[in-house]
């Protein structure tokens, strides 16, 4: 049976009593991206995440940003990769420790906004996001976009790489995301999206925004937990993917698990 891992990004409120759509998305994913601090989300946010995904059997991941709360990370900064390093460091070692005080661990690790977009395309950045993990950790996963430079950076260092996809995000020819500047970037009916995953997951390729197909590799379906209607849209897509005969299972991890 073909098996896909369902991803989502949490955590990215303040204070321990701010989920959002987090507690109603965890039934629907198998991993998730929790924010550190940089972007959005602080140390309750960090701690209460941790422990809602380790109720709901999900794998848990780190998701660094810029140092840019007023921009949510999704503004792009001037960043040598020495900062870039260091960026990393600081917030994949907040989260490990509390998923170290929750008696669990960080799986894998996935760069958020901005900086994601960034290293996709810059080798030098990439190098320095995936050294950082090697350096804590050589067994934890790296995700990033399909075909980009983070997973080329991940699979030089010998780290396991994740490629992900989107499934509310439009594809450009190159296999790029579409800027978020432009309006048609966002996918929000959730029967396209549903249909936009399934193609990825089971043929392999997307539609662009320029009309052509473009060959895709889908270790990992990104979806965005913070739109009202959330928690719908990833229940949809589980349920598309369950009618495939597609099974849900967090990258790294057995069915069992």
């Amino acid at each position: 049976m073909k098996t896909i891992d369902l991803n989502c990004d949490m955590g990215e409120g303040f204070g321990a009593y701010s989920a959002g759509n987090d507690e109603a998305i965890l039934p629907y994913i198998t991993s998730a991206n929790i924010a550190c601090g940089f972007h959005a989300g602080d140390a309750a946010a960090m701690r209460r995440t941790v422990r809602l995904a380790l109720r709901h059997n999900v794998s848990i991941g780190a998701h660094p940003g810029l140092q840019d709360l007023h921009g949510f990370g999704r503004r792009s900064m001037a960043v040598t990769p020495d900062e870039v390093y260091e960026l990393m460091v600081y917030q994949i070692g907040a989260l490990w420790g509390f998923a170290r005080a929750e008696g669990t661990f960080i799986r894998h690790v996935k760069p958020h906004g901005a900086l994601y977009n960034m290293a996709a395309q810059n080798h030098r950045l990439a190098e320095a996001v995936a050294e950082a993990i090697y350096r804590i950790d050589p067994g934890m996963i790296l995700f990033g976009l399909a075909g980009s430079e983070l997973i080329a950076a991940g699979e030089k260092l010998g780290l396991a790489t994740a490629s992900e996809v989107f499934a509310d995000r439009t594809y450009q020819s190159d296999g790029s995301l579409t800027p978020r500047t432009q309006a048609d970037a966002l996918i929000t009916n959730v029967e396209e999206a549903a249909r936009q995953v399934i193609c990825m997951v089971k043929e392999g390729k997307v539609m662009s925004q320029q009309r052509c197909d473009v060959h895709i590799q889908a270790d990992t379906v990104c979806i965005h937990g913070d739109g009202m209607h959330a928690p719908a849209f990833a229940a949809t897509i589980a349920q598309a993917l369950a009618q495939e005969g597609i099974r849900l299972q967090a990258v790294g991890r057995t069915f069992e698990q």
